[in-house]
């Protein structure tokens, strides 16, 4: 039998860490985790194990447009309670970081990165009590609270490409609300309303462009895109849920997956500005998921399992297809 040597001509590199930018087909060995890997290309999209949070938890809020290789994702509810737990992501692993000033679950987040996040919304009894308003800047190190939202809620939906142009709709007031909120950086003003009211639905794009999907609402499948100023009702999802997780940069590219049908789901969906389309599912149905990046590079975070009622650390990575991915070999 030819050895990897005569037919690559090379030896297996051993490295310390996995290369940055390697190609299709290269090899080699992680000296540090002491695995087998290779570099492979996606036919049609595929989701990979990464890093798993170190405080497993659901429900919290994430840089909904931070990147896979950098992203943050704040707050939730684990096995104690609320908590303001922040971790930062930077490709490969979780690291702890300064806290929220607020414990609570069921907020809203944006930003582009793990050094640039808003936190707001959220809450739910029994600590903190109620719906919650507060609003918290995230500049890389420290969150400082800033103005408000208007109408305080939990359950939102939220997304934004920056922490200074972010977009909070729906959510639980109460009772579950259709009212849209845009901020500016400074403060929030009221915009166009959702046709259909709904919390914990799923939310992805930009202030001025994004799709929500799902929630608690009826149908509970609904989809709506905002332009800016006003939503319009588009295409059901193909498989109808809540407490799903998304990504994606405009009101016409989205990724969604996982969520609660019942039961829980580890289905994926793209969206294309005009239809659905069911992609490879996530490794395990979960639900309360939370998301990050774009539909064909993302990040699914957290959430609770099919197993439930633990929560969930697991953090998985999607590659759409033909995007480079590397595996882990095994014996099996």
């Amino acid at each position: 039998m030819a050895t990897y040597k005569e037919i690559k001509g090379t030896q297996i590199e051993v490295l310390a860490s996995d290369p940055s930018n390697p190609v299709e087909g290269q090899v080699w060995y992680n000296s540090t985790s002491n695995v087998l890997k290779g570099q492979s290309v996606t036919a049609a999209g595929a989701w990979s194990t990464t890093g798993a949070l170190n405080l497993p938890r659901e429900s919290g809020g994430s840089s909904t447009s931070g990147l896979v290789t950098s992203s943050l994702y704040f707050g939730g509810d684990e096995p104690g309670g609320r908590t303001s737990n922040t971790e930062s992501y930077n490709g490969t692993n979780w690291t702890e970081t300064t806290n929220l000033n607020l414990p609570r679950r069921y907020l809203g987040g944006a930003g582009s990165s793990n050094t640039n996040a808003l936190a707001f919304g959220g809450g739910g009894a029994p600590s903190p009590p109620g719906f919650r308003g507060e609003t918290e800047l995230w500049n890389g190190s420290n969150w400082t609270e800033t103005t408000n939202l208007n109408t305080p809620r939990s359950e939102v939906m939220g997304c934004g490409a920056t922490n200074t142009a972010a977009l909070c709709t729906g959510g639980e007031t109460p009772p579950v609300s259709a009212l849209t909120e845009s901020w500016n950086g400074s403060n929030w003003s009221e915009t166009g309303d959702l046709n259909q009211a709904r919390n914990n639905g799923t939310l992805s794009g930009t202030f001025t462009s994004a799709v929500l999907s799902g929630g608690n609402g009826s149908p509970p499948g609904n989809v709506e895109t905002f332009n800016g100023t006003n939503w319009s009702e588009a295409t059901d999802l193909s498989t109808a849920r809540r407490d799903s997780g998304s990504s994606g940069v405009s009101n016409t590219s989205s990724l969604v997956f996982g969520g609660n049908v019942p039961p829980y789901t580890g289905k994926t969906e793209e969206w294309n500005g005009s239809s659905w389309t069911e992609l490879a599912d996530l490794s395990g149905a979960r639900a309360f998921v939370r998301g990050a990046g774009t539909s064909t590079s993302a990040l699914a975070i957290g959430g609770q399992d099919s197993s439930g009622p633990g929560v969930a650390g697991a953090t998985e990575k999607w590659a759409g297809a033909g995007a480079g991915l590397t595996r882990t070999f095994t014996d099996s």
